[in-house]
């Protein structure tokens, strides 16, 4: 008895190979396009919210600032605090006034 001759391979049909084309089209749309965009709107969401938090702590640690000076340090001159607090504003203005840079003025465009 003789072995029967090997079948031959199925070559894929035609909706096949646009189905494989489609999904690799869209593998690359999605690696090119999409991923970046979700990377860009999920990096912008973290630093919102870390914004937002970095704003709450320091409203947080100001008003207990002025609480515990208030009550603990001066015992009830409120205008000792308010002194304080406004001398650290204006050093702080001071300081961050000094550290800035002039601008550059641009060519007129004629």
């Amino acid at each position: 008895m003789s072995t029967p001759p090997p079948a031959p391979e199925p070559r894929p049909d035609l909706i096949d190979r646009l189905f494989e084309l489609l999904d690799h089209t869209l593998d690359v749309v999605h690696d090119r396009v999409i991923r970046p965009i979700l990377l860009i709107g999920r990096t912008i969401a973290y630093l919102f919210v870390l914004i937002l938090v970095a704003l709450v702590l320091v409203v947080v640690v100001l008003i207990g600032g002025v609480r515990l000076l208030d009550v603990y340090v001066f015992a009830g001159r409120v205008w000792l605090t308010d002194a304080l607090i406004g001398v650290l504003s204006l050093v702080a203005g001071l300081v961050i006034w000094r550290r800035r840079r002039p601008v550059t003025p641009r060519a007129p465009h004629e």
